[in-house]
C-alpha cells in the first residue's frame, strides 16, 4: 500500500487510537503491525474477527483482559532448565488466571456458538487451577516467598526468629544495664550485615569485648557484636543459608511445574494476544458506533451517514457519498474549509480501515470496494530543501500515481492544478482525469476550476459534487450533494463582508456571457434543487405522521381486542371456581344425607333422598354442560368406556381433568373419581379413557394455551428500536403470557443508550401487577443495558 496515501490520509492516527484500546504489550506489538491488506478473502476474514469481537462486547460487555503478560522470554528460559524467578512465575501466574478469566466470560458460547471465531480461539484456551493456585500460594510478591511455599521453609523461618528474638534480648539487657549505659552511644539494638550488633563509643572500645563491624562516618562510634552472641548470630547465618536454598528448590519445583505445560502456555500466548488485538479493533468500534462494511471488487463505493473517526463525534456533519457505479469520477466544488478535504480523507481512510479489518463509523447499507492500490495528492507539499514549489511537488506525486495507476485503484486529489496559471492548470487537470477515466482508476478529486465543472457535465462516466454553502451565514453546511455542481459564491460573500457595489458590478462586467450564462445555470439548479429537498422532507414527515397514526391505531385495536379476551377469559374461570364451589357443597350435603339414611333406616326418606340428590345431579350437570360449552371447544362424541377398573386413568371431559377410578361405576353410570386431592362422583358418559383419547384431545386443542406459550415464549424480550410507547405495549403483553406459563425471571433487553427507555420501563413495572421485584442486570447479563424482573 502506498505510504504517503497512509500518511496524509492519518491512518496512522486510526493505529494510536487501536493502541490505546490493547490491553497488553503483546496486542500492541500487532497493532503496530497492522496494515491495510490487499486479498479480498483475507479482508473479509479480518472484518469476521471484528464483528465476533463487537458480538461478545454487545452482549457480554468488556472482556476481562487484565493480567496479560509477554511471558515469552520466561517459557524460553524454562524450556532451557533455567529456574524462574519470582516474578517470572507469577506472570506466568497472572497470564493462567487470564485464560481462565475468559474461559468464565464466555460462559455457555463456548458450546453455542461454533461459528464465532472469538469462541473457537477462547475454546483453545488451557487452564491450570493447580498450577495457578500453586504459585499464587507461595510467592507473594517479585521479591518475597511466602511461609506457606513448603513445611521446611515455614520451620527454618520459625528457628531464625526465635533465635533473633533470643539474641534482641540478650543485647537489650547489655545496653539497658547501668555498668554498660555510659559506654553506650546509644541504647538501642541495630544490625550490620545480617549480625545484630550495638553502637559503643570509640573511646570505649576495649571496655565491651566483641567483634568490630562497622563504625559511624565520624568514627565517634563503632558497632560491637558482643562475644556472648556471636555463637548465636552465627546460627542465624546457617539457617539463612537453609531458607535460601529452600526457597531455591521451590522455585526449582515450580519452574519443574511449569515447564510440564509448556506448550500449552505458549498456545496461550498466541491465543490471547490475537484476542486482545480482535477485542481492541471491536471496543474502536463499538466507541465510535461502526458498522461493517459489505465488500465488492468493483470499484463501488456507497457511504451512508459517514462520520470522519478523527473529528468530533459530537459535532462532525454525516456524508452520504457513492461512487463507481453510474460514474468513476467525481469532481467536487465549494469554498474554502467547506468539507471538500474532510471529503476526500473520509472516503480514502475509510477504504483502507476497511482493507485493515477495522469497521468505520457510518450506517448499515455501506459498501466499500477492495483497491490493490489507494493514491492520494492532498495538502501542501512545498519544498524548501529541494527546491520545489507547490505546483511542483503536487505535479511530481501526481506523475508517479499517474504511473502506477490501473483500473484496481484508488485516486484522491485535492485542488487538482491548482498553483500555476489558472487555464493550464484547468486544462491539465482535466487531461489527468480524462486519462484515469479511460484506464478504468476511480477518481475523487476538488476544484474551484469551472471548466471541470463543464467537463463533468459534458462528459460520460463523471459526475458533478459540491459542498453546500449558507450565503447569508457566510457559513458552510459541510453537506456533500452529488450530481449538483458547486457555484462561485465569491460575488455573494464579497458582498456581505461590505465590498462597495460599484466594484462587485465593474468584477461582474468583466465575466463573459458564457460565464454569466453558466453561473445563472447553477443558480436555478440549486434553487430548484433546495425547493426539492424541502418538499422531499416534508413528504418524509407526512408520511412518517401517518404510518404513526396507523400504527397507533391497529396497536389500540390489537390491545383492545387482547383486553377484552382477558376479561372474558378471567370471568369464564371466575364461574368455573363458582361451579367447582357449587358442586363440592353439593356432594357434602348428598354425603350428610347418606350418612342419615344410614343411620335410620328409613326407606320412604332414602327415596326421598335419593329424589333429592338425582334433582341436585342434574342441575348440577347441566351447570357443567353450560360452562363447558362456554370455555372448551365442543368434541366429537366418543363411545363411553366399558368394564371401568379401579385404578383404571381416565379424562373428566367436563373439567378436562385426569382422574384415577377409585369405584367402577353402579347400576346409574355413577363411578367415583380420584383427581388430584379431590374425590369426584362423576357419569360414565363423562369419562374417558386417557389412551383411547389422545387423539380427540389434540384435535379439541382444550388446555393447549398454557402448553402453547409455554413453548413460544422465551425469558427474554428485545425492546431495542422501539419508542417508548411501543415498548411498554410489548413488556405488558409479555408479563401477561410470561405469568400465564408460570416463569419466575424474564429479562428485558433496552439497551444503554441514553437511558430514556430503560427509564421508562422501570417506571412502568413499578406498577404492573405481575412484577414481584427487578433490578439492572450484573456483569455478565448485559450490565445497565438490561433489566431482570422477578415475576410474582
Amino acid at each position: 500500500m502506498n505510504e504517503k496515501a497512509l500518511r496524509v490520509l492519518e491512518f496512522d492516527k486510526i493505529i494510536e487510537k487501536l493502541l490505546a484500546r490493547a490491553s497488553s504489550s503483546l496486542g500492541k506489538d500487532l497493532v503496530m503491525e497492522l496494515k491495510p491488506e490487499k486479498d479480498f478473502k483475507k479482508i473479509k476474514d479480518m472484518l469476521k474477527e471484528t464483528d465476533d469481537g463487537v458480538a461478545y462486547i454487545v452482549r457480554k460487555g468488556s472482556p476481562p483482559m487484565g493480567g496479560l503478560h509477554d511471558i515469552r522470554v520466561a517459557l524460553k528460559r524454562a524450556e532451557i532448565g533455567a529456574t524462574l524467578s519470582p516474578g517470572e512465575l507469577l506472570s506466568i501466574a497472572d497470564t493462567l488466571r487470564a485464560c481462565r478469566n475468559l474461559k468464565v466470560y464466555a460462559g455457555d458460547n463456548i458450546v453455542k456458538d461454533s461459528d464465532n471465531c472469538v469462541t473457537s480461539m477462547i475454546g483453545c484456551l488451557e487452564t491450570n487451577k493447580r498450577i495457578e493456585d500453586k504459585i499464587g500460594i507461595a510467592i507473594i510478591s517479585e521479591e518475597e516467598i511466602s511461609d506457606a511455599a513448603s513445611v521446611t521453609l515455614a520451620n527454618i523461618r520459625r528457628q531464625i526468629r526465635e533465635k533473633q528474638n533470643s539474641i534482641r534480648d540478650r543485647l537489650n539487657d547489655i545496653v539497658r544495664n547501668s555498668k554498660y549505659q555510659k559506654y553506650m552511644q546509644e541504647a538501642i539494638v541495630t544490625l550490620r550485615g545480617d549480625r545484630y550488633v550495638i553502637p559503643v563509643k570509640q573511646e570505649h572500645r576495649n571496655e565491651i569485648q566483641g567483634l568490630i563491624h562497622d563504625s559511624s562516618s565520624s568514627g565517634a562510634t563503632i558497632f560491637v557484636e558482643p562475644l556472648a552472641v556471636v555463637e548465636a548470630n552465627n546460627g542465624i547465618k546457617q539457617l539463612m543459608i537453609k531458607e535460601q536454598q529452600e526457597i531455591e528448590r521451590i522455585l526449582q519445583e515450580l519452574t519443574s511445574d511449569v515447564a510440564g505445560i509448556l506448550e500449552g502456555l505458549k498456545a496461550n500466548v498466541s491465543i490471547i494476544t490475537k484476542l486482545d488485538f480482535i477485542f481492541a479493533k471491536a471496543k474502536l468500534s463499538a466507541d465510535f458506533r461502526c458498522v461493517s462494511p459489505k465488500l465488492n471488487c468493483d470499484g463501488n463505493i456507497v457511504i451512508k451517514k459517514g462520520r470522519h473517526p478523527l473529528l468530533d463525534q459530537k459535532v462532525v456533519v454525516p456524508i452520504d457519498f457513492w461512487i463507481g457505479k453510474d460514474f468513476t469520477a467525481l469532481v467536487i466544488t465549494g469554498p474554502n474549509t467547506g468539507g471538500k478535504t474532510v471529503t476526500l480523507k473520509t472516503v480514502g481512510l475509510f477504504t483502507l480501515m476497511t482493507q485493515a479489518g477495522l469497521h468505520i463509523p457510518a450506517n448499515e447499507g455501506t459498501e466499500i470496494s477492495v483497491f490493490d492500490k489507494i493514491f492520494a495528492d492532498i495538502g501542501d507539499e512545498q519544498s524548501i530543501e529541494q527546491s520545489l514549489s507547490t505546483f511542483s511537488s503536487h505535479m511530481k506525486n501526481i506523475v508517479k500515481i499517474l504511473n502506477e495507476a490501473d483500473d484496481k485503484s484508488l485516486a484522491l486529489f485535492d485542488e487538482l492544478g491548482a498553483g500555476t496559471d489558472p487555464t493550464e492548470g484547468a486544462a491539465l487537470a482535466t487531461a489527468i482525469l480524462e486519462h484515469l477515466r479511460s484506464i478504468g482508476t476511480i477518481s475523487v478529486s476538488t476544484t474551484h476550476y469551472s471548466e471541470l465543472k463543464v467537463y463533468a457535465i459534458t462528459t460520460d462516466g463523471v459526475e458533478n459534487a459540491c459542498c453546500e454553502f449558507d450565503v447569508e451565514t457566510l457559513r458552510p453546511t459541510y453537506n456533500l450533494l452529488i450530481g449538483v455542481p458547486g457555484k462561485s459564491n465569491a460575488f455573494a460573500i464579497s458582498k456581505r463582508l461590505g465590498l462597495q457595489d460599484n466594484i462587485i458590478d465593474m468584477a461582474k462586467e468583466r465575466l463573459t456571457q458564457e460565464e454569466v450564462k453558466f453561473e445563472d445555470m447553477l443558480i436555478t439548479i440549486e434553487k430548484n434543487r433546495s425547493q426539492a429537498e424541502k418538499d422531499k422532507m416534508q413528504t418524509e414527515a407526512l408520511k412518517l405522521e401517518v404510518e404513526k397514526l396507523r400504527n397507533d391505531l391497529a396497536n389500540q385495536i390489537k390491545k383492545t381486542s387482547d383486553q377484552k379476551e382477558k376479561v372474558l377469559r378471567e370471568a369464564r374461570e371466575e364461574a368455573r371456581k363458582m361451579y367447582l364451589q357449587a358442586k363440592s357443597d353439593a356432594e357434602d350435603i348428598v354425603s350428610e344425607m347418606r350418612r342419615i339414611e344410614r343411620e335410620r333406616e328409613i326407606n320412604e326418606r332414602n327415596k326421598a333422598a335419593e329424589e333429592i340428590r338425582l334433582k341436585l345431579k342434574k342441575n348440577i350437570d347441566k351447570l357443567d354442560e353450560s360452562l363447558s360449552e362456554s370455555i372448551m371447544p365442543k368434541q366429537g362424541y366418543v363411545k363411553p368406556p366399558k368394564n371401568l377398573k379401579p385404578g383404571d386413568s381416565v379424562l373428566i371431559v367436563n373439567l378436562n381433568q385426569k382422574g384415577t377410578i377409585i369405584t367402577p361405576p353402579d347400576k346409574d353410570g355413577q363411578a367415583l373419581v380420584q383427581a388430584g386431592i379431590m374425590k369426584i362422583n362423576a357419569h360414565v358418559t363423562n369419562l374417558r379413557l386417557v389412551d383411547e383419547q389422545k387423539s380427540e384431545i389434540k384435535k379439541t386443542g382444550a388446555g393447549k394455551i398454557g402448553v402453547s406459550k409455554s413453548k413460544t415464549i422465551t425469558t427474554e424480550i428485545d425492546l431495542r428500536g422501539m419508542n417508548l410507547e411501543e415498548a411498554v405495549e410489548a413488556v405488558d403483553k409479555y408479563l401477561d403470557d410470561a405469568s400465564l406459563v408460570g416463569l419466575k425471571e424474564i429479562t428485558i433487553i433496552h439497551g444503554k443508550g441514553t437511558g430514556v427507555l430503560r427509564s421508562g420501563i422501570q417506571q412502568f413495572l413499578k406498577s404492573n401487577s405481575h412484577v414481584g421485584s427487578y433490578r439492572l442486570g450484573k456483569y455478565g447479563e448485559g450490565e445497565t443495558g438490561v433489566t431482570v424482573v422477578e415475576v410474582k
